[in-house]
């Protein structure tokens, strides 16, 4: 009997798909050319069970970057319903710059994974677009973010943060950026 490629996967089955992701980030993270089999043996599941959910290193690697994006785009949500919204957008802007630099490892193996001749287009950052744009309209309508400014506007103003080093002390620097990001958003919002 052939599964349905979009029904829901058995609990069993998404939690070695989850183990498979966190020890896949972490070892490639690590180290771009971490070997898939190690990847497998330590998150406890066979060969077949790998291959299964991830039938190359590209797609495990294409999956880890749209997990991660994912998981940092649905911060906005749980953000914007416990903070005031230019409180939610700053910490979320936070978030993203953690993102960034913890992550920072795994651009070695996107760009390996999406370099070659017939690889998959690297995922784009519309997750993240529609969080940005989510937390830009709840600051606009409290009166506390400058009206008009889009996603991708906000995006390109917060683009520095890929310019650090993360092997660096980054956090002072990164938060001293996004401060600066933040007081431009404020500036000209009505509610100020």
């Amino acid at each position: 009997m052939q599964q349905n490629k979009d029904a829901p996967l058995r609990s069993d089955a998404q939690r070695n798909r989850e183990r498979i992701l966190d020890v896949a980030v972490a070892e490639l993270t690590r180290c771009a050319d971490a070997p898939l089999s190690a990847i497998a043996k330590k998150a406890g599941v066979g060969q077949g069970t790998f291959y299964r959910n991830f039938p190359s290193r590209e797609a495990l690697v294409l999956e880890i970057y749209r997990h991660e994006m994912q998981q940092v785009a649905d911060t906005a949500a749980e953000l914007l319903r416990t903070r005031e919204p230019d409180q939610a957008l700053r910490e979320w802007m936070d978030r993203l710059a953690r993102f960034a630099m913890t992550k920072a490892g795994l651009a070695d193996a996107i760009r390996q994974a999406t370099s070659a001749p017939g690889s998959p287009a690297k995922p784009g950052h519309a997750p993240v677009t529609s969080a940005a744009e989510l937390l830009l309209r709840a600051g606009e309508e409290a009166g506390t973010v400058r009206p008009g400014v889009t996603a991708d506007d906000f995006l390109l103003a917060i683009a520095g943060l890929w310019q650090i080093d993360p092997g660096s002390d980054w956090q002072p620097r990164a938060a001293r950026l996004l401060d600066l990001v933040m007081d431009g958003l404020r500036a000209g919002a009505p509610g100020r």
